[in-house]
């Protein structure tokens, strides 16, 4: 049986959510839109899943929107937030994913200011740095909750409180946050909210947006009365059900912490630094930065022994770039290079963490850099 520890790039279904997919498409085949019998279960069906991914954020059901994923939920909430004004200024971090920044990035493009804030060497993106940031014409501010890569949480109340303050649309990705730790809407104080189902063993193509009460947002795709007129389109029965299930699963977390500290003081004997260790973390999430060795050659050797884990770099145009985000938080390019990601998940055993420590101490001396052995 192979090894996975790769969970922030996506999950494995869940038994139950796989059950109630297949119950959905079996027996679920009407347009949620129709007032036939088959048309209202449809119905029943959203809008019990619609009530449970709600429950997860603290939310109401009428405030959450179904959408095609994460990165639709953080475009719908970008481009909708900021409307056709081109005159106003942007906040955001160094450290988003890519659907938050490159949005943001065409916003500038059609003449918008941006101001980008750094993280600390921890990645701590400093909430006072944020708010210093801001200005009289400053519209949105776009901030993770919780960093796909490191795992380290972001001060977005103490930002929220501020913009709420002073009328700013302050938007959260909470992708990589919700179903591991705490999420409330409320006491966060954001606006919009993005969510999405396969980082909690749901299937791809499904995510969320909670949308604050009374907040006007511009549509991003018309063409029907689907989502309370936020989102036009036929809804996803199947997928909003497994999306319901997995965020009800969610609610009950297992201690996957404890999990991932054993794996990291098994690592104690490497010549390591495990980036945000000194700052509040998401429990499944460890950034390791293997001293001189190559990540890419400990990938490759871990998936040939049968275990799957990421490196903190991202593929682009056939070549291998360091992550913006270490490099954000002041690692060279080399120590963004020798970065593996372990991320854990409800179904990591510690038999599965013991074998993978053992399998790094016969790859990671076969992959140190050479100028450096």
């Amino acid at each position: 049986m192979r090894i996975y520890l790769d969970n922030n790039a996506t999950t494995p279904l869940h038994p139950a959510v796989l059950e109630a997919v297949g119950a959905s498409l079996r027996d679920v085949f009407g347009n949620a839109s129709s007032i036939h019998k088959e048309g209202q279960a449809a119905r029943r069906g959203i809008e019990d899943a619609r009530e449970s991914v709600a429950k997860l954020i603290a939310a109401e059901a009428r405030d959450v929107i179904f959408t095609s994923g994460g990165t639709e939920s953080n475009n719908a909430a970008i481009f909708g937030a900021a409307g056709s004004d081109v005159g106003q200024h942007v906040v955001t971090t160094a450290i988003e994913h890519p659907s938050v920044l490159e949005p943001i990035a065409e916003l500038e493009r059609r003449g918008c200011s941006l101001t980008i804030v750094p993280p600390s060497r921890s990645g701590v993106v400093d909430a006072d740095a944020v708010i210093a940031a801001l200005r009289p014409e400053t519209r949105l501010v776009s901030m993770m909750l919780a960093n796909n890569e490191t795992g380290v949480i972001q001060p977005v109340a103490d930002v929220a409180r501020v913009c709420r303050e002073r009328s700013i649309h302050i938007h959260c990705d909470a992708v990589q946050g919700a179903g591991k730790i705490d999420v409330d809407v409320n006491a966060l104080g954001v606006d919009t909210l993005a969510l999405s189902a396969h980082k909690m063993h749901a299937p791809k193509g499904i995510g969320a947006l909670y949308v604050r009460r009374g907040l006007a947002l511009s549509r991003h795709i018309l063409g029907g009365a689907q989502e309370r007129r936020r989102r036009a389109g036929t809804e996803n029965v199947p997928l909003a059900v497994a999306f319901g299930v997995a965020a009800e699963i969610a609610r009950d977390r297992p201690d996957v912490g404890a999990l991932r500290d054993a794996l990291e003081r098994g690592l104690g004997d490497f010549d390591i630094v495990i980036n945000g260790a000194d700052v509040p973390r998401i429990p499944n999430t460890s950034s390791v930065t293997f001293r001189g060795a190559d990540a890419e050659g400990i990938v490759i050797g871990l998936d040939l022994a049968g275990v799957a884990v990421s490196t903190g770099a991202a593929c682009s145009s056939g070549r291998v770039e360091p992550s913006h985000v270490l490099l954000a938080m002041g690692l060279t390019p080399d120590e963004a290079r020798s970065t593996i990601r372990f991320s854990l998940s409800r179904f990591t055993t510690i038999a599965e963490i013991e074998q993978t420590i053992a399998l790094l101490r016969d790859i990671v001396p076969r992959c140190m850099r050479k100028s450096e052995v």
